[in-house]
């Protein structure tokens, strides 16, 4: 399976964070189909604090094309969505991810998967484990309530699934 991590901290044109990750969503569901989604989490912009909250989300999907095409495919979404990429983990929009591409470990300058930061962070393991509560990463074989156990506390408390 596929896994795709999307935050927004900005509204925009299509509304608040979770019109735009709907829109998102939406946008791939039209070349990928949508398994399932995560809950909606909300937590502090990473890593600066004094940005807006982030609300972020998971889906699993089934794609037929590569990881390369599929990256492409969600960063024309972003800047369709209105992202602009000035200073790295400014606000933004949207956000897309790809976390897991079916277990593959990928390392080059366009891509790395598992997403390299991704078992450090808590609005990707709490959602994650809400889509895929047996998932195991691709490379240190470590489940998904191991790693959610190994975050700080802080990152414990400062995640609110919203319902």
């Amino acid at each position: 399976m596929i896994y795709l991590s999307i935050g927004s901290n900005l509204k925009s044109v299509w509304g608040n964070k979770i019109d735009n990750i709907n829109k998102c969503i939406f946008l791939i569901s039209k070349f990928a189909k949508i398994k399932d989604k995560s809950n909606f989490y909300k937590t502090p912009s990473y890593p600066n604090r004094l940005f807006p909250n982030f609300v972020n989300v998971i889906i699993r999907v089934e794609y037929k094309g590569n990881p390369d095409k599929l990256l492409k495919n969600l960063n024309l979404i972003e800047k369709f969505m209105g992202r602009i990429k000035r200073i790295k983990n400014s606000p933004r929009v949207c956000d897309i991810d790809i976390i897991d591409f079916n277990g593959l470990v990928i390392e080059n300058k366009i891509l790395n998967l598992p997403h390299p930061g991704m078992h450090k962070r808590n609005f990707v393991l709490f959602p994650l484990r809400d889509v895929s509560p047996n998932w195991h990463h691709p490379v240190t074989n470590k489940n998904i309530d191991f790693l959610t156990k190994k975050l700080s506390l802080s990152s414990h408390i400062e995640i609110t699934r919203i319902r």
